[in-house]
């Protein structure tokens, strides 16, 4: 494990580079990049650590879900300029000598149990919004990427629109409340239509409390739907599978991986819920016109990296599902050796065009 990056740790320096009791001491110069993440992360951001390290450059970790309990946050605005410091006991860091962002996740404060429960709410807001000030603050070469396209990007329909415009094929999709709606929907699907939800429980500044699958809807659920009057839910096409596609965008570059969750009953609608020793990921390639749009539909995000979610139908083609702007994709390095920390590393010392 790369030193000072282990769950929790803070600040996640790495050798050279060193917090003063007022000011920042290098001992030689040198980027420093910041990584935004949380205190349970653990393995790709120790990869990124690592990669910019061989790079030259020099990691800082700042645990989101750590402000403001043990996290201080100061931002000077004045008429003569602004000034933003980071603080964690008697240690500083001046924002100004960040050269770039890598929003890994965003999590909501880890506020302790004793604090009132009729102030909780109002700290979680407060907490977030003066973190979501501190990084608009910011004025560093390079994002990868700003938390407010991370944030536009998470509108789902949107997303499918915009891949519609790039050129990319998607499912039939419904949002609705409405039980008439889905019971039509379903007919015109002639019965092949799964649920989902609009959003994670949670969201980008959140821990997310239980993970809800993509799921089949049967006859039996038709009978059920009241409950959508409380929340809409989206509805699409079931589409037919040769392969599910996890597919990485960094800065241009496509990662893509299969994998094949056919056999497994319970991961067959969602790989997700398939048993590790029941599908296997391989490396894989797309169509050229795919990957065109996938880059114009990342352009139009505004997005310099996320993950996508696609289907490979047995005839062949390619249907986009959703972007993921903040996905995971620890276990395609892992399991096949893909260089992504190591591009997500160039992405971030690359030269600057100008702050984005």
């Amino acid at each position: 494990m790369t030193r000072g990056f282990g769950p929790g740790a803070f600040p996640g320096s790495i050798p050279g580079f060193c917090w003063g009791s007022s000011s920042l001491v290098m001992t030689a110069p040198a980027p420093t990049v910041l990584l935004l993440t949380h205190s349970q992360d653990v393995f790709v951001v120790e990869r990124v650590a690592a990669a910019l390290a061989e790079r030259g450059a020099r990691a800082e970790r700042l645990n989101t879900d750590e402000f403001p309990a043990k996290l201080r946050l100061a931002s000077w605005l004045g008429h003569d300029g602004h000034d933003q410091r980071m603080f964690r006991r008697e240690q500083t860091l001046d924002a100004s000598a960040v050269a770039a962002v890598w929003t890994r996740k965003l999590w909501a404060p880890a506020l302790p149990d004793s604090l009132d429960p009729r102030l909780r709410e109002a700290c979680v807001k407060e907490s977030l919004a003066a973190l979501r000030a501190f990084l608009l603050g910011l004025r560093p070469y390079r994002w990868l990427d700003h938390p407010e396209p991370i944030r536009e990007a998470g509108d789902k329909i949107g997303q499918l629109r915009a891949a519609l415009g790039a050129g990319l094929a998607i499912p039939r999709t419904l949002v609705t409340n409405d039980p008439g709606s889905v019971r039509r929907f379903h007919a015109d699907t002639q019965g092949a239509t799964v649920a989902k939800l609009l959003t994670h429980l949670g969201n980008s500044t959140e821990r997310a409390p239980l993970f809800v699958p993509t799921s089949r809807i049967g006859e039996d659920d038709l009978a059920e739907l009241d409950s959508l009057r409380h929340c809409p839910m989206v509805f699409q096409e079931q589409i037919p599978k040769d392969r599910d596609l996890r597919i990485v965008y960094v800065a241009g570059r496509l990662f893509v991986a299969a994998v094949d969750a056919a056999g497994s009953q319970a991961g067959s609608v969602d790989w997700r819920r398939a048993a590790p020793e029941e599908c296997r990921w391989q490396r894989d390639e797309v169509p050229r016109a795919v990957s065109d749009g996938i880059r114009m539909l990342m352009t139009d995000l505004g997005l310099g990296f996320g993950v996508l979610d696609m289907i490979r139908t047995p005839s062949g083609d390619h249907v986009f599902l959703e972007v993921n702007p903040t996905g995971e994709w620890g276990m395609l390095e892992r399991d096949l050796g893909l260089p992504i920390a190591e591009t997500i590393a160039e992405a971030l010392l690359a030269p600057s065009r100008g702050a984005r």
